[in-house]
């Protein structure tokens, strides 16, 4: 019971990992996100987080030695259902992102600030099995057992976008990234798996008309933790993103991203259907960029149906 009770305060990771903040966020790690939940489950969720280092993974860009503060706020909200004797969910995460980056400019040194409205993301996940739809008071009763979900998360293009500015806070393009992940429970550890792959459209209004466009970008997590009670646990997080060269009006920057990251996350249980993430990653292995570290901090409340 307690393992299973445990888990229910982790769904909110369905949400979180919608948050890609223009800038940095496609890498980020994030675990539990296919733990399995009760069907009726409601996340509302609101987090931060701050970033710095090197975050500019665009290498089409003329910029070097870009070294940037970015503060990252969200709203998110979350539902589990069931769908065709299969548990799913469906959750959307809006972000407001401001932040100070320093570099040189075709050379010269440059200070910009940026604030807006960041690019709302959607994600839509089905589990296939391991996790059918039962209702929290069964969901509770039922032992843990291996999970293999599948996700699409959309990312549209309602962020701030100003066709003039190199560096813009939305994206000003629309992105769909499929992946796959597997839940292993293991008494009271846990491990997961996933690998999910970045399409991107391309943004035809880039720096004055001009066209951008990105190359697919793979994105593989592996996560390790320990849940030492009801609502409480900690894991280890690395991640691998390769690939995403970027190119302007066909004129490739012949870079792509090959970049590995480490964190770790520690979930607490703050209240009656309330709980708290904190969050720490920094990369470790780079190239384009991705030299960077990301604290955060994620509050949710859930609520039943019933």
């Amino acid at each position: 019971m307690s393992r299973r009770s445990a888990r229910w305060s982790c769904g909110w990771s369905c949400a979180a990992v919608l948050w890609q903040a223009t800038l940095v966020h496609a890498q980020e790690l994030e675990p539990r996100t296919y733990s399995p939940s009760p069907v009726g489950t409601n996340f509302i969720l609101a987090g931060y987080s701050h970033v710095s280092g090197d975050v500019l993974t665009d290498p089409s860009l003329p910029i070097t030695g870009v070294s940037a503060r970015i503060n990252n706020w969200l709203l998110g909200y979350v539902r589990t259902f069931a769908l065709a004797n299969h548990t799913a969910s469906i959750g959307l995460v809006q972000p407001f992102v401001s932040g100070n980056l320093s570099g040189l400019v075709i050379g010269a040194p440059t200070q910009i600030h940026r604030a807006g409205m960041g690019d709302m993301q959607v994600r839509f996940a089905l589990n296939l099995f391991g996790n059918p739809p039962l209702e929290p008071d069964v969901f509770a009763r039922t032992p843990p057992a291996t999970s293999l979900g599948v996700s699409l998360t959309v990312q549209m293009p309602t962020g701030q976008y100003v066709p003039s500015h190199l560096v813009n806070v939305g994206n000003n393009r629309w992105a769909f990234k499929p992946e796959i992940g597997l839940s292993q429970p293991w008494g009271d550890w846990f491990f997961e798996a996933s690998v999910g792959v970045w399409f991107f459209m391309s943004n035809t209004n880039f720096f004055n008309g001009q066209i951008r466009r990105q190359s697919p970008l793979t994105v593989t997590q592996l996560h390790g933790g320990y849940s030492f009670r009801p609502g409480l646990w900690l894991a280890i997080d690395v991640g691998y993103a390769l690939g995403g060269a970027t190119s302007v009006n066909d004129a490739s920057s012949g870079t792509s991203q090959a970049n590995a990251r480490g964190g770790v996350t520690l979930a607490v249980p703050i209240g009656h259907g309330w709980s708290a993430k904190l969050g720490y990653s920094r990369g470790f292995v780079t190239r384009a960029a991705g030299s960077y570290q990301i604290v955060s901090i994620t509050v949710q409340y859930r609520w039943f149906d019933h």
